[in-house]
């Protein structure tokens, strides 16, 4: 299989050729990490004649190497979970990185949680006894897709299920601890940065992702 994807709409309809058995299952749902997971989740929704929805999540990265998380946030059912990688914590606290800092990254990504609430649709889903299918476009630590995860769970999703075309080992098995299953299309043993993984992988704006869910 090809490792590399054009984008995040071919990952998408390549995650849906392996999701067959959830095709039109009148209790699955689709919903895409905002931002970049919900071209993912489209893709595949209209593939698997499923409905579509977001989880609004927001990864907490270490102050000076923001792209490695040490917790995340994600709103679900009118409330913030909250999910926080608390050894990691303890190492960078030790290391020199000061708690304000870390309150200052939270408090900066809850605001802007807060203000998507508002304008995303396709978050107020009931989820009571659904299967939730979570897509994102990778999986790095799994910080932020173990926040959706725990925040539909929260929202009484049955069965949860994350899928997405590339991840590293280490997401993917904490990942697992808080699904029923992970599915990755590719698990490369030296993993690199997500976007290394597509040929494009632009920033999407709120726009964009809220045109697709609109859609």
């Amino acid at each position: 299989m090809n490792t590399r994807f054009e984008d995040r709409t071919d990952a998408g309809e390549r995650l849906a050729a392996v999701l067959t058995q959830f095709r039109e299952r009148p209790d699955a749902i689709i919903l895409g990490l905002a931002r970049g997971g919900i071209p993912i989740a489209a893709a595949a929704a209209k593939a698997l004649y499923l409905p579509l929805g977001a989880v609004l999540v927001r990864k907490l990265g270490i102050p000076g190497h923001d792209e490695t998380a040490y917790g995340a946030l994600a709103w679900s059912q009118g409330r913030v979970v909250r999910l926080l990688n608390r050894p990691l914590v303890t190492r960078i606290l030790e290391q020199g990185v000061r708690r304000e800092w870390l309150d200052q990254v939270e408090n900066r990504e809850r605001a802007e949680l807060l203000r998507r609430v508002g304008r995303y649709p396709g978050t107020g889903h009931d989820l009571t006894g659904r299967t939730v299918l979570l897509l994102d476009d990778g999986l790095a630590t799994g910080a932020t897709m173990r926040a959706a995860a725990e925040a539909v769970r929260a929202g009484g999703a049955a069965q949860v299920v994350a899928a997405a075309p590339v991840g590293s080992l280490e997401a993917e098995a904490a990942v697992l601890t808080v699904c029923d299953a992970v599915l990755c299309l590719h698990l490369p043993g030296k993993f690199r940065a997500v976007g290394s993984f597509y040929r494009h992988f632009e920033q999407l704006t709120d726009d964009e992702a809220i045109s697709l869910l609109r859609q």
